[in-house]
């Protein structure tokens, strides 16, 4: 057992690994054990500021989910675009969850954001599920504001997928680009551009948002399509 898995155990909660067992039924629950994120993100945080950091995500893949989690939260503390660029990439082929894909927002993607359009772009036709929801998830959450491209909607909609862990996050997309740039985003709803779950899952988190209107939930709620 390593260093990491030893502190792992030792803020084991049993309980909280019963629950997220069920909120990730695709990672077998012998590879979770139970540990809660705000003490992962203090250890990333102590991890990086000592250096240890550098060894352990060095280090691919991991076994229990919580260090991929662990992983996450330090690559969320590199200040570096070089560096941060990198480990993501090298990172990215081991996700194999939702929970630990949406752990990754560093703060120092902000400060390029051209340069990380160009990746997203490269992310978002890959063939592996987690790296194009991984994509789509750096769209929704650094270009729907004032980096917003009216393409971007279509890249999105390209990369909708059955997949179900796809089709989440794209839907996640579209829900929250109906709150933020409403005009362009309601066509691919009117047009029904995006797969008929898909499609039915952004009208609905739009319908739950405190972001949009009452009068424009009620128009989104005709375009539902039914089984």
């Amino acid at each position: 057992m390593t260093e990491i898995q030893k502190f792992l155990f030792e803020n084991q909660d049993l309980k909280y690994r019963d629950f997220s067992s069920k909120l990730i039924p695709n990672i077998k629950k012998e590879k979770i054990i139970g540990v809660r994120a705000p003490v992962l993100k203090e250890k990333a945080r102590q991890m990086y500021l000592d250096g240890t950091y550098k060894k352990f995500i060095s280090r691919l893949p991991h076994k229990y989910l919580e260090e991929n989690s662990l992983h996450g939260y330090i690559l969320c503390r590199i200040k570096d675009y070089g560096e941060l660029i990198d480990e993501t990439e090298r990172f990215l082929p081991f996700i194999d969850n939702w929970a630990v894909c949406d752990t990754v927002r560093p703060a120092a993607f902000k400060k390029h954001k051209e340069e990380l359009l160009e990746k997203t772009e490269e992310w978002i036709i890959s063939e592996r599920e987690y790296t194009k929801r991984f994509a789509i998830g750096m769209l929704m959450s650094y270009f729907l504001d004032g980096d917003f491209r009216k393409e971007q909607l279509e890249k999105v909609a390209k990369a909708d997928s059955e997949e179900y862990y796809i089709s989440m996050m794209a839907a996640w997309y579209f829900a929250t680009a109906l709150a933020k740039q409403y005009e362009p985003a309601v066509k691919y709803i009117e047009n029904k551009r995006l797969l008929p779950l898909t499609h039915n899952r952004a009208i609905q988190k739009a319908v739950e948002s405190r972001r949009i209107s009452d009068e424009r939930k009620e128009y989104l709620k005709k375009f539902r399509i039914k089984n």
